[in-house]
């Protein structure tokens, strides 16, 4: 157990999933919202508090370090924000203990449940997308936008991929194995082919980290040249997100922080020691303009990328930075 000088102790196993997620062994928004959720119901059953504001107080110390591990995938505070203000609620609604404990489980199960349902729903809606014979484009590791593929080659549709490799992390290998286990057919491609084989296309698929108010999609890094490729191509590129993907904060304005990543993963540490005026960039993710994105696709349906501040209301209402972290308050 890890003490804070407020004595409040953030179990092992949320510190687990925590450096998980922060080391990106835990990739995908996704899947990095699923595992920060389980970590407040972790949080919520092993707390030893005997009163409810001990056990707000400590669920908030786990949902902050939980936060404080990628700044960029937006499903991850949304994954938050969900459980802990549902906390809140039925706290106002319990003097009982053990059924605001309780609580935490359904809520944290009900929004697992939600998740995995929403991929499961994006998938059936994104393959009416694909026909016979087409020649679909990928990129990065998105569990999303592959339901939509296996779910179509699943329907009986045949068609091939091209998976670029996503350096400096080589996600496209993680997407060509899992094209490789469902029998889909797949080429691997180095990054710096993406224009010169992206004309022979039909459509593009790729999953997204964030989605702001105005459209713009924030994804792994590379996202946006694929985009600005297939749009001088004339080739129609789809984005794959669950709604919890949308970013509130931009609706106030804010700015999604585009997270830089460790140089040791683009140049070995004994490369860089040798070099003594080179500087390493190493941005994880970049914005690609709504008007390189022809449309998202939702749980809830098909949306034009101005579609955007509609689910977003539907979602979050009109979001205040009030609203921003629920359970700041609870760590003074």
């Amino acid at each position: 157990m890890a003490r804070r000088k407020d004595m409040v102790v953030i179990p092992q196993e949320v510190q687990f999933i925590a450096e998980e997620i922060r080391s990106m062994r835990t990739r995908g928004a996704g899947r990095i919202a699923r595992a920060a959720v389980k970590g407040l119901m972790v949080a919520t059953n092993e707390s030893k508090a005997k009163r409810i504001p001990k056990l707000l107080k400590d669920v908030a110390a786990a949902a902050q370090t939980l936060y404080e591990t990628r700044p960029t995938a937006v499903s991850l505070p949304n994954g938050l924000r969900y459980f802990y203000t549902r906390l809140l609620s039925k706290a106002d609604q319990t003097k009982n203990i053990v059924e605001l404990r309780e609580a935490g489980e359904t809520i944290g199960s009900g929004f697992i449940d939600l998740s995995i349902n929403a991929v499961k729903a994006i998938g059936q809606i994104g393959s009416r997308l694909i026909v016979e014979g087409d020649i679909i484009f990928t990129y990065c590791n998105s569990a999303t936008a592959f339901g939509v593929l296996k779910t179509a080659y699943s329907m009986g549709k045949e068609f091939t991929v091209y998976v670029p490799e996503t350096r400096p992390k080589y996600q496209g290998h993680i997407t060509a194995t899992w094209l490789d286990e469902a029998g889909i057919p797949c080429s691997i491609i180095t990054d710096n082919a993406i224009r010169h084989l992206i004309s022979r296309a039909d459509k593009v698929f790729v999953g997204a980290d964030a989605i702001t108010a105005n459209g713009a999609v924030v994804n792994k890094i590379g996202t946006s040249f694929v985009a600005l490729a297939a749009h001088e191509a004339r080739v129609d590129v789809f984005v794959a997100a669950e709604s919890y993907k949308f970013s509130p904060a931009t609706m106030a304005g804010e700015l999604i922080e585009i997270e830089e990543r460790d140089v040791s993963e683009v140049v070995s540490p004994d490369v860089l020691a040798r070099w003594k005026h080179v500087n390493v960039r190493n941005p994880a993710f970049d914005v690609t303009p709504p008007e390189y994105i022809d449309s998202i696709i939702t749980e809830h349906g098909i949306i034009p990328p101005q579609g955007a501040i509609a689910i977003l209301h539907q979602e979050f209402g009109w979001y205040s930075t009030e609203q921003a972290m629920p359970w700041e308050p609870y760590l003074e």
